[in-house]
């Protein structure tokens, strides 16, 4: 049994039954990293900090489009961190104490293991943008209309799946306690070298030419089409972070397959 099966009623369980497991599952995994504020406070705390130093104190004399620029930056520089290290961190350190294996000796589809980490992520991610939004709005005066703000929520909420899928394939190749300084390794020159803290025409050019490697590059340039910043289509990079979604994710599961 795989750590990405997903059950169906062919295998022992009826439809209701399976349902009723995935939702059992979602709702504990949500309870437990509420109830772990060694999770969710930097998670939340560490994008909305950058933001207030760097979005709003030292550039509070910006244009409005700069503005919503600065919020679209760090909106994907906060979503992509429930993502990395909800997925990096905590399945490294459940491989290694052997919760993971214990979770596929019990009576439940094991997809809905990685079905409540993934709800998970994509709750931290939308109350990180709901936080930076309302900092923009009711501190750096941000203008945003009501349609603005749901398109940059949708869009926190469904970019952090490629970052859940990195995240697990890295939370599959390492230990638990190498974790964490991997993910930083990936996490913060991934954010700089995609132009959320630099605009990449700042950058130097070679820098420039490899940004569409990232996949928070493509996720950056959705926020700002959500935010009225850049009016280019949005179908070409969805498309390529649903294809990093599904590599890393293939990737993970062949290996979790293979060791565990």
């Amino acid at each position: 049994m795989s750590a990405i099966t997903i059950a169906s009623p062919a295998s022992g369980m009826s439809l209701r039954g399976v349902f009723g497991a995935y939702a059992a599952e979602a709702r504990s995994e949500c309870l437990r990293y509420l109830r772990s504020p060694g999770f969710l406070l930097p998670v939340t705390l560490f994008p909305t900090m950058f933001y207030v130093l760097f979005g709003i104190v030292m550039n509070r004399n910006a244009d409005a489009a700069t503005a919503r620029y600065l919020l679209a930056s760090y909106s994907v520089f906060g979503v992509m961190s429930p993502g990395l290290f909800g997925f990096g961190v905590s399945l490294a350190m459940e491989r290694e104490n052997g919760l993971l294996t214990l979770k596929r000796a019990l009576p439940m589809p094991p997809g809905a293991y990685l079905l409540g980490k993934m709800l998970m992520a994509m709750l931290a991610a939308g109350v990180v943008i709901v936080l930076l939004l309302a900092l923009a709005v009711g501190f750096a005066h941000v203008q945003v209309s009501a349609m603005q703000a749901l398109a940059l929520l949708a869009t926190g909420m469904f970019g952090v799946l490629p970052f859940c899928a990195l995240g697990m394939l890295v939370g599959a190749l390492v230990k638990g306690q190498g974790a964490p300084g991997v993910i930083n390794i990936i996490y913060l020159p991934m954010s700089f070298l995609s132009g959320l803290w630099i605009p990449l025409s700042m950058l130097p050019t070679v820098l420039q030419r490899i940004a569409p490697v990232w996949p928070s590059a493509h996720l950056h340039l959705i926020a700002l089409q959500a935010l009225g910043v850049r009016h280019t289509g949005i179908g070409l990079h969805g498309a390529v972070l649903l294809a990093y979604t599904a590599v890393f994710f293939l990737l993970a599961a062949r290996r979790l397959r293979r060791l565990g």
